[in-house]
């Protein structure tokens, strides 16, 4: 098992193919998970990347479909017989992070073809109990594609080796009670840089906070659209929850004051967002997926909590990565 740093992350997203900003029947679209009667009819589809649902085999059975598995010492993963309401299966990944000794675990796939727009979905569900955690599902790139994830915490990419962007909860400082509201959280060449000279991922928020239900499925889709030149400002960046728009991120959406810290998408004034210049190099492309959970005591620190939970749980199941919009389970 190689050591990784685990803070520069992108986020959990299908693939698709091109799509114009102005494609808006696609953000309409049922999905592709509605157009399949079974999870295993859905992930046979040539549009479709990788499909994981935990149904078949062990744990040790895990290694020969993902890339890469992190289990600290066999004691995060675990299968579980909690799944999502109306799921076809009967099975689902839980992991467990357990401060004091592992930082959680992780499955990391290299997906069979790079793309340039993706999509990712997955469902989740957190424990009632569960505390604030430090970095979660990410969906990117790297030039050249590797077998495990990567590091890069606090430098920006140069546009033709590295793009991340992970969907994950924030508690933003304490504002709202863990594990907290989703954001992106993401790296690319024109991020903005923090006080400290460093580069740490910009957080960027929908318009009013998507607050994490906890001890309940939600289903999550992200999706990530690469710039269609190296000089282009249209790259894109999407959300939703339970098959409902949460964000949408494109050239000419109204956005706050843009720092280090990142921006918040608004309903009125503010400016009109630039675009996503996520790539500097028309060859490199989006390539792996990456279901992580990593715990830290940093992340209640930051959130003014002195005694955080020791133990944090959280559940997977249902993951696709697909070439178009995937939409939740069909009922």
């Amino acid at each position: 098992m190689k050591t990784h740093h685990h803070f520069a992350l992108v986020l959990s997203v299908f693939v698709v193919t091109r799509w114009s900003s102005t494609a808006a029947p696609l953000l309409e679209d049922p999905g592709l998970a509605a157009r399949h009667a079974s999870f295993a009819e859905l992930a046979a589809q040539t549009n479709v990347l990788f499909a994981e649902d935990f149904e078949s085999g062990s744990l040790a059975d895990l290694a020969r479909r993902w890339s890469e598995i992190s289990n600290a010492k066999g004691r995060v993963l675990e299968l579980s017989r909690d799944t999502p309401p109306g799921s076809p299966g009967t099975r689902s990944l839980q992991m467990t992070a357990t401060l004091g000794e592992n930082t959680g675990g992780h499955l990391y796939a290299r997906l069979p073809r790079a793309v340039e727009t993706a999509f990712a979905r997955f469902y989740v569900k957190f424990a009632e109990d569960t505390g604030y955690l430090h970095h979660f599902v990410t969906l990117g790139g790297y030039r050249p594609a590797t077998a495990w994830p990567q590091g890069g915490a606090g430098e920006r990419p140069r546009g033709d080796e590295r793009v991340t962007v992970g969907i994950e909860p924030t508690g933003d400082y304490g504002r709202h009670p863990a594990p907290g509201i989703w954001n992106f959280y993401a790296y690319w060449p024109e991020m903005k840089g923090s006080a400290d000279g460093r580069f740490w991922g910009n957080s960027l928020k929908p318009v009013r906070p998507a607050v994490i239900p906890r001890g309940q499925w939600q289903c999550v889709e992200i999706m990530l659209k690469l710039n269609s030149t190296p000089a282009a400002h249209d790259g894109e960046l999407a959300l939703w929850l339970d098959g409902k728009l949460t964000a949408y991120f494109h050239p000419g959406v109204r956005r706050g004051r843009w720092t280090g810290m990142g921006f918040d998408l608004v309903k009125s004034d503010g400016e009109p967002f630039e675009g996503f210049r996520w790539r500097t190099n028309g060859g490199f492309k989006i390539n792996f997926f990456w279901l992580l959970d990593y715990v830290t005591e940093n992340a209640p620190r930051q959130n003014g909590v002195t005694d955080p939970p020791r133990v944090s749980r959280v559940w997977f199941d249902d993951i696709v990565v697909a070439t178009e919009y995937i939409g939740p389970n069909r009922p």
